[in-house]
């Protein structure tokens, strides 16, 4: 069960990056005004959603406890992401702003997750 919840957990931190770095590799097509929302962004934070799930589930079948308040603020914030990213993926340009919000609630999630 201890190699599970590890695997989840890499997955988990490989989607929390794969997040920011299809935020911050658009950060330069902002200025020319072809920035998008890739695929990338997308499928990260659905895999974000899948592993956090699981971990949680990790944490209830080891008969732990989770913090059920971050879980559910993390999930908030995790929701506004896809919801962003879904409503602008079919657009052919996005502004700053949309990558902006997109890569500071990532970083709101992982603070979220370190320091609470």
């Amino acid at each position: 069960m201890e190699i599970i919840r590890d695997i989840l957990l890499v997955l988990h931190i490989i989607a929390f990056a794969g997040v920011v770095a299809g935020a911050v590799g658009q950060l330069p097509k902002v200025k020319e005004g072809t920035a998008r929302i890739s695929g990338g962004i997308l499928h990260s934070s659905l895999l974000l959603l899948i592993t956090g799930l699981g971990l949680v589930g990790m944490f209830y079948a080891r008969d732990l406890e989770p913090n059920n308040m971050k879980i559910g603020v993390k999930t908030l914030v995790l929701l506004a992401i896809i919801v962003v990213t879904l409503v602008n993926k079919k657009k052919e340009k996005v502004s700053g702003a949309v990558i902006g919000t997109i890569l500071g609630l990532a970083v709101v999630n992982v603070a979220l997750a370190v320091a609470w």
